[in-house]
């Protein structure tokens, strides 16, 4: 499965931005809780799209029906560890108030989640309902 270079070139900066700011500051408790949560997170959400490959887009599309890997467990891998990355990053920051706009992502994120499942129950039919079944989120 190939990795876009764009996609790389993203998730290099954010890492590098991510962990200049954290070498700076002091290590307090919700600092080490948040890079606790946002860490792993990240590496199972680069993980998640490497898996997910070519069948990737910023549109709700389906061209392929990926279900090995982290795939074969959670349906949208990169939406969940996406949030969990960012409630890691909200609890680093310290920013209580960040949640707010938490609140708002959640609900759109599940508006794709939703788009992105019909799309492929309407290509893949009984397989993506079969997978569904079998999988969480």
């Amino acid at each position: 499965m190939k990795l876009n270079v764009g996609t790389l070139a993203v998730i290099v900066v954010l890492a590098l931005l991510f962990a200049t700011q954290a070498r700076t500051l002091p290590w307090t408790v919700p600092r080490i809780a948040g890079v606790a949560i946002a860490l792993p997170a990240f590496l199972l959400f680069v993980l998640a799209r490497i898996q997910l490959g070519r069948a990737f887009s910023v549109e709700a599309k389906a061209t392929t029906l990926v279900t090995t890997g982290l795939y074969s467990r959670i349906r949208n891998p990169i939406y969940f560890f996406g949030a969990l990355m960012i409630v890691g990053v909200i609890v680093f920051a310290n920013k209580p108030w960040l949640f707010l706009i938490f609140a708002v992502l959640v609900p759109l994120q599940v508006y794709r989640v939703r788009k992105e499942e019909q799309v492929l129950s309407e290509k893949f039919g009984a397989a993506y309902l079969d997978y569904k079944r079998q999988t969480w989120f």
